[in-house]
């Protein structure tokens, strides 16, 4: 496994608490509004300020977020996930059968729109897990 990052899910307030980390960390801070992705079309007209994806990186400290709640509402529990970026597709596939076991494999892996493969599950002791496999 390369690395691990924390992934964390807001309710609308994406944009508000990483400028707060950055402005607590340093860094550099990258967001992703859902209205400027290709996923724009698929979302409601409300949602297209929110943010679909943001980093904040300082060296090896990195904090990854997003406004995109589940069906299920933003509950505690579900407001972090573990974020697995794996070096290969053999081990993002090896990796998210065995953390599936037991579990519920909420996002199946697939290939994404940023070049990557992908996938999320939660784990038998209920931890979520989000694996990434970036292509290039």
């Amino acid at each position: 496994m390369t690395y691990i990052n924390t992934y964390i899910t807001f309710n609308g307030n994406c944009r508000e608490a990483m400028n707060f980390y950055q402005e607590c960390l340093g860094g550099e801070l990258f967001f992703q509004p859902i209205g400027t992705s290709p996923m724009s079309e698929m979302m409601p007209p409300q949602m297209k300020d929110s943010i679909l994806h943001a980093t904040l990186t300082n060296g090896d400290v990195v904090i990854m977020g997003s406004d995109m709640v589940d069906n299920k509402g933003l509950i505690r529990g579900n407001a972090m996930s573990m974020m697995l970026n794996c070096s290969s597709e053999i081990e993002i596939r090896e990796a998210y059968d065995k953390l599936a076991s037991g579990g519920d494999a909420t996002h199946p892996l697939e290939h994404t729109f940023w070049n990557a493969l992908f996938g999320g599950l939660t784990d038998k002791f209920g931890n979520r897990w989000l694996l990434n496999f970036d292509k290039n």
